[in-house]
């Protein structure tokens, strides 16, 4: 492995508030912190265990991720907020105006939205993945008409309140874990999001990831305008 000490403005220079304190809620004493691996920068190195945070977008990562995946061990931390909290401040991010609490949840099944970039390099034996469930706080201020969907008003940051759970995701049969057990065979994105009570375009893309996976496959057209699925052998849930 080659290690070579990061530019300390590399990596944290434009970095969120969550990121930077998963960052430093995840280090452990002995960690080394942005250092450059084999031409990368990698926010946790451990022991030979390559650390990586991202809290979005999985997509920007694909090619960093095949090439340290040639040589290393490498574990994707990525954060879903359970419950968020809305705080509104001043144009010039010196007051806070409101704070109220959103009435969104997340679900550990928003991972697939971020894993539809890399469906296939989540089967590599040495990537595994850890969800965080967190509470945050989403910072927005008045940002003029840019984001007109919020009359204004642009997510400025997100900062860490706490971590309340840990899920790691090794095996195909972790991700199958995530079905419902009672979910029919065959069965269709419709009677998912019926199961999960999950929006219909997040189980598209479970169902779409789990298919590349190969935890579920392709049985038929169902009566709607999708395809129904049935579970994959021993990747079924509940096995």
């Amino acid at each position: 492995m080659t290690l070579q000490p990061a530019n300390t403005a590399i990596g944290t220079m434009g970095e969120h508030s969550l990121h930077a304190a998963i960052k430093q809620w995840y280090a452990r004493p002995g960690d080394q912190l942005e250092v450059c691996v084999d031409g990368f920068l990698v926010d946790i190195v451990r022991d030979g265990l390559l650390i990586e945070i991202q809290t979005r977008s999985f997509g920007a990562l694909k090619s960093k991720l095949a090439a340290l995946l040639e040589n290393h061990t490498v574990r994707l931390v990525h954060p879903i907020a359970i419950e968020k909290w809305i705080v509104q401040m001043s144009p010039d991010g010196l007051q806070q105006l409101a704070r109220r609490k959103s009435p969104k949840h997340g679900n550990p099944i928003q991972v697939f939205e971020e894993l539809v970039s890399i469906p296939e390099l989540a089967l590599n034996p040495g990537l595994s993945i850890e969800l965080l469930l967190i509470r945050e706080e989403e910072v927005r201020r008045k940002d003029g008409l840019r984001h007109w969907r919020r009359k204004g008003w642009g997510v400025f940051d997100r900062r860490l309140i706490d971590v309340a759970k840990r899920m790691t995701l090794d095996t195909p049969s972790d991700f199958a874990a995530m079905l419902p057990a009672d979910i029919p065979q065959p069965f269709s994105t419709q009677d998912l999001s019926d199961s999960l009570a999950r929006p219909r375009r997040e189980v598209q893309q479970m169902a779409y990831c789990l298919r590349k996976m190969g935890v579920i496959h392709i049985t038929g057209k169902g009566h709607g305008d999708g395809p129904c699925y049935g579970s994959t052998g021993a990747n079924s849930a509940g096995t």
